[in-house]
């Protein structure tokens, strides 16, 4: 795993967004990386009408999708990791910078407060 998807972007890249045309350099960096915390993110979006798809649905098909590699990290280590971010308040951000920050790869994001504050993220989103 070379990169680790913030949520957004593994809504984009299994809906077929057309907002993946603005990052044709993604596919370099197959398989991608899957946080669980995203699977339990994208249940939480759902469950407050911000999103129309839900678990299992959309869940069973990302994990037997050769182009995802969910990655389950163990919860220890995710918490001592996410203990140390105090610059976010959002429960889901946390989780998944300290996963990015645990396994030492690049975390794929357009928030502009994640980048501000975590190195690892790809270079092309700088551009």
């Amino acid at each position: 795993m070379t990169l680790l998807l913030d949520t957004h972007f593994l809504i984009w890249l299994v809906l077929g967004s057309k907002r993946l045309a603005e990052f044709p350099w993604i596919d370099r960096y197959r398989p991608w990386g899957v946080s669980p915390v995203s699977f339990l993110e994208i249940q939480f979006l759902a469950e407050v009408g911000r999103l129309s798809v839900r678990n299992p649905e959309f869940k069973e098909p990302v994990m037997v999708d050769t182009r995802f590699t969910v990655d389950d990290i163990m919860l220890a280590t995710l918490m001592r990791h996410a203990l140390r971010l105090d610059w976010t308040r959002d429960p889901f951000d946390r989780l998944l910078v300290a996963h990015s920050s645990a396994r030492r790869v690049a975390f794929c994001t357009t928030d502009r407060g994640i980048r501000s504050h975590h190195r690892l993220v790809p270079t092309e989103l700088d551009e």
